[in-house]
């Protein structure tokens, strides 16, 4: 998905992002989910492309850009994608290839992101995964424990009581990570079915 259009609209309904196990790839195991593609929620208007943010972030801190920076930013807002380190450097380019970047690199590279404000980065079975946050809407997740799924949604009630409750408390909300664990619809229906099996 390209960023270099943004729209002030913000979808209401979840969307669904696929992290799914690469169980049928005999040289993959669920320790590495692959990334897969999804309809997003709808980007929001930002004043400065990813870029250019992080372009003003490096200078701020007193550091340079550099042509690998640039490709793995180009990447990660080329397409959305819910990934983890490991999951986005299977997507690079190997040793010896044009654009190659060094696994230290992307780790390093990835947390300047976040710290640009551009990616958000959150805890997902002891895995730290990252999500666009620059030019996309405010957004919970609901997770699906058997087949991986990440469900995003926005919700502006849970936006009132998160901020009804920081009031109480006089606390100053920087950000929040909400994620729902279940079953999802697919999930729960095999397992009916399965169920209704067992019986005949």
């Amino acid at each position: 998905m390209s960023y270099s259009k943004h729209t002030s609209d913000v979808s209401m309904q979840g969307r669904s992002l696929e992290i799914a196990l690469r169980m049928n790839e005999p040289d993959q195991t669920a320790d590495n989910p692959k990334l897969a593609q999804h309809e997003p929620l709808e980007a929001v208007q930002v004043s400065m492309t990813p870029l250019a943010r992080y372009e003003e972030f490096l200078q701020s801190k007193g550091l340079r850009n550099t042509s690998q920076k640039k490709f793995l930013l180009e990447q990660v807002f080329n397409r959305h994608e819910h990934f983890d380190a490991d999951l986005l450097i299977d997507q690079l380019p190997p040793k010896g290839s044009p654009n190659y970047v060094s696994r230290p690199t992307v780790y390093r590279t990835l947390k300047e992101f976040v710290d640009a404000g551009l990616l958000h980065r959150f805890e997902l079975e002891g895995r730290s995964m990252y999500e666009l946050n620059y030019g996309y809407p405010e957004h919970d997740h609901l997770y699906c424990t058997k087949c991986r799924k990440l469900i995003e949604f926005t919700s502006d009630e849970i936006i009132r009581i998160r901020d009804q409750v920081a009031r109480s408390h006089r606390f100053r909300v920087r950000d929040h990570r909400f994620i729902i664990q279940g079953t999802c619809d697919e999930c729960a229906k095999k397992r009916t079915f399965s169920r209704r099996q067992d019986r005949v």
